[in-house]
């Protein structure tokens, strides 16, 4: 019985030293959306228009790859009839390399965009991150929260929980100044049409 008593008053002194702190620190609960953020940020621009530069230079190269694909076929079409067996088969075969060069390139494309997208964003939100942390510090935040999201974190707030634009301020913008583009990885780069991963036909000699 005494052990239980004194794990009773050990418990019963720890909520009461609990609900003292908070009495004296109340909580403080603020949210920000963190894409709104960004895209007042003078480097969402930079970052929008280097993924485009990025997006363009694939696109460039995957119209190359699909170029070469079209002369290629279209010449195998006009002479097949007439090729030997074996030069048919070998252009047959240079063809579907071809095509499955384009189709794992436009895979690997979306990947690198996204990639280009994490890096490019990395020194921005770094920049976000420690900006929130001063501004929730020097405001008495507990706990700041992200608002965006199609699950967002926070799902109801006052107005005055959302310090989106005291972290604005506190990086010299003026909220509301700059153009609202957020900031998203370009489609992925693709020619006029794609080549379908499909067998070649060739008329055959009887």
């Amino acid at each position: 019985m005494k052990k239980i008593r004194v794990a009773l008053a050990i418990a019963a002194l720890t909520l009461t030293t609990a609900t003292a702190s908070l009495a004296q620190a109340p909580l403080k609960i603020g949210y920000t959306s963190v894409e709104y953020v960004l895209s007042q940020m003078p480097e969402s621009k930079q970052i929008e228009s280097q993924l485009k530069d990025y997006s363009t230079q694939l696109k460039n190269q995957l119209d190359t790859k699909y170029a070469e694909y079209q002369t290629k076929g279209e010449a195998f079409q006009k002479g097949a009839a007439t090729m030997p067996d074996p030069v048919r088969a070998d252009k047959q075969k240079e063809l579907q390399n071809l095509q499955q060069s384009i189709q794992e390139f436009q895979q690997n494309a979306e990947t690198s965009l996204q990639q280009k997208q994490q890096t490019l964003l990395k020194p921005a939100l770094d920049k976000l991150q420690q900006t929130i942390d001063a501004v929730a510090t020097e405001n008495g935040y507990t706990y700041v929260l992200n608002s965006d999201g199609a699950s967002p974190v926070l799902l109801h707030g006052p107005k005055e929980g959302d310090i989106s634009d005291l972290v604005l301020k506190k990086m010299g913008i003026t909220p509301g100044a700059a153009g609202a583009a957020k900031v998203t990885t370009p489609a992925a780069p693709a020619p006029s049409a794609v080549p379908a991963a499909t067998k070649t036909k060739t008329k055959t000699k009887k």
